[in-house]
């Protein structure tokens, strides 16, 4: 079992804001909008990369602009690739800062930069540096969706794709291990490993929503479908998962597996790309619904719906949604990024 967050951490209270309403297009204002867009980022020297759960238009105008959609991880590497002088990053707020991070030269919008997230929120600079000083003979390892300020306590930074692989690493050098923020990520990740691992106590408003009483009913009535669970759901619903992975590894799956209908746990936006995908499967939203739930989220990250093509107009505009990073602590926070990039070129 996995050890318990140490007594008295309690969960930081997050304020879930509500689902952005933004106004209908019809499909001429929608194809203007979008030409004004390429327009701009031509004029700007500006690339896109808009991660999976973001909304359907965004990753398209992406793809079709040649930027690029991806999981974290792929998103960070982007960056560093590019020749664009500009980044917009189509996402939440601790995706625009890694960018940053890695490529201090080029500036970095994002469309909202107050969509952040509840692993973020949930996770404050301050009292996870007094948490990790209680701990020093921890090695210190974070997700991705945290601070920049989280990141520069880190020893290592990972995302899902990677989380795995690192602590496999680090628990066969015998590395006792903080890990921040997602608890449930943390209980799989430690359940694969067995590593020795202090847990943070933060969750994911949409992950956390998945039910697993309403999870067992919808597989009932779809025996063939493969269910497919990101690792930040709660332990009883991975627990029913036929492939439990990150973003692209669903993605992936959907195209690779042979079953004709999966059902999908994580956030919506990631449809858009497995239809690309797998365009003659059907795809079956996990359930949100169940005793206990309030459908804070109803699986769509309320921050990633803060990314619209109309504030992407404005922002390469106006240019007033710039990442700006204290360069003291993108110069450590740099540290941990790095070795989790080295580390997945093994």
């Amino acid at each position: 079992m996995p050890n318990p967050a140490p007594e008295g951490l309690q969960p930081h209270p997050v304020s879930v804001p509500p689902h952005p309403q933004w106004p209908s297009l019809s499909p001429d204002e929608k194809a203007q909008l979008k030409t004004r867009i390429r327009d701009l980022l031509k004029a700007e020297d500006a690339t896109l990369v808009a991660h999976y759960y973001t909304d359907d238009d965004l990753q398209e105008l992406a793809e079709e602009t040649s930027g690029r959609v991806a999981d974290s991880l792929e998103m960070a590497r982007f960056g560093t690739t590019t020749q664009a002088k500009t980044l917009v990053v189509c996402g939440v707020r601790f995706m625009g800062e890694t960018a940053k991070i890695l490529n201090p030269e080029k500036r970095v919008l994002m469309p909202e930069l107050g969509a952040t997230c509840s692993l973020d929120e949930g996770c404050p600079a301050d009292e996870f540096t007094a948490f990790c000083d209680a701990h020093p003979d921890h090695t210190v390892v974070v997700y991705a969706n945290t601070s920049a300020e989280v990141k520069a306590r880190a020893d290592w930074v990972v995302t899902s794709s990677i989380a795995l692989p690192v602590i496999e690493h680090l628990a066969a050098q015998g590395e006792k291990i903080i890990w921040a923020p997602d608890k449930h990520l943390g209980h799989y990740v430690q359940r694969m490993t067995g590593a020795d691992m202090l847990l943070w106590n933060g969750a994911c408003v949409v992950h956390e929503e998945f039910k697993s009483f309403a999870l067992e009913r919808v597989r009932k009535l779809h025996p063939d479908a493969a269910v497919l669970v990101h690792p930040e759901s709660p332990d009883e619903v991975v627990d029913q998962a036929d492939l439990v992975g990150s973003t692209s590894q669903l993605i992936n799956a959907v195209s690779e597996m042979s079953n004709p209908e999966f059902i999908v746990a994580t956030d919506a936006g990631i449809f858009w790309k497995m239809r690309q995908v797998a365009p003659h499967k059907t795809l079956i939203p996990a359930p949100t619904a169940g005793e206990g739930a309030t459908c804070e989220s109803c699986a769509h990250c309320p921050w990633m719906a803060m990314n619209a093509l109309q504030n992407l107009e404005t922002v390469l505009r106006t240019g007033d949604q710039e990442i700006q990073i204290d360069p003291a602590i993108r110069e450590r926070a740099l540290v941990p990024i790095r070795r989790m990039l080295d580390f997945s070129r093994r």
